[in-house]
């Protein structure tokens, strides 16, 4: 739940309008798993990994990263995983791109004796090796998003956090980021993904499971193909968010209004599916 920004309570003193963000969400994900979260815009997908991820506190319930409650064990929580952003302002873009890696390793506290060899591990992982000493402001797209995963494997996480992490990049560039995400990260390491994505082929790719959240709910919870078998014959993973959500869905990153209602006149189907979600 989130209170009024500042210039509205000063605007309407007196009132106190409470934004609840996500209700009842109840969700596990396994030890090697890769979960999928759907959703349209302001579902709850960026708030619910922020949770998880401690930057923020959840106003009640409980949330556990790799057994630890990240409200009263953040520290131990934060040990544990690794948060991918598609947020460039988050590095320093006059540093090159080893000075911000090995910044970043010292606020992890890894020791000192460690710091070059794992940047130069994971510079090598991502294929930035050469171009590591050039600054950051000069990378493509494609390679600070690389640069993002990079820096989210420093501290080597049990839980690997990705918010969109294909978000802005060129249709090459982002199927050799999920070859990558798929090989190295989910086959070869066997990190847990927690990965929220506008995108249907990866969420298809990439996730044992899906999870669709929708006004702060989650609305189904299965494999892509226990998803759209519940449907009928030749149903797409876009016929099952549409039928959860009510929302027409557009793989469309460019537009911020990629989601739209349902048109009127379009019946949802029964489905009987009775699925039972487990709590986090």
């Amino acid at each position: 739940m989130l209170d009024r920004g500042f210039l509205d309570v000063i605007r309407n003193a007196g009132q106190k309008e409470v934004l609840t963000t996500l209700i009842d969400v109840n969700i596990r994900v396994g030890k090697g798993e890769v979960l999928g979260l759907l959703g349209p815009n302001g579902a709850g997908k960026s708030t619910l990994i922020k949770i998880l991820c401690t930057l923020i506190l959840p106003s009640e319930g409980d949330a556990y990263v790799n057994g630890y409650d990240v409200v009263k064990e953040g520290q131990k929580a934060r040990a544990s995983i690794g948060f991918v952003t598609t947020d460039e302002r988050s590095f320093y873009w006059r540093l090159s791109g080893r000075e911000n890696l090995q910044f970043f390793a010292t606020l992890y506290n890894l020791p000192q004796s460690d710091v070059k060899a794992r940047v130069e591990e994971l510079l090598e992982v991502v294929h930035l090796k050469k171009r590591a000493d050039e600054p950051f402001l000069s990378y493509s797209a494609g390679m600070k998003q690389s640069m993002a995963i990079a820096r989210g494997l420093l501290n080597d996480p049990a839980v690997l956090f990705m918010d969109e992490p294909t978000r802005s990049l060129d249709p090459g560039a982002a199927k050799g980021l999920r070859q990558f995400i798929k090989e190295h990260i989910v086959e070869e390491k066997g990190k847990t993904v927690f990965i929220s994505t506008h995108q249907l082929d990866e969420a298809e790719e990439l996730c044992d499971r899906v999870a669709i959240l929708d006004e702060g709910r989650i609305k189904a919870d299965a494999s892509p193909a226990d998803l759209k078998s519940s449907l009928p014959s030749g149903s797409s993973l876009c016929d099952v968010f549409t039928f959860y959500t009510g929302k027409d869905f557009a793989e469309d990153n460019s537009n911020p209004q990629a989601f739209s209602m349902l048109r009127s006149g379009r019946k949802r189907r029964g489905l009987g599916m009775g699925m039972k979600r487990k709590g986090f």
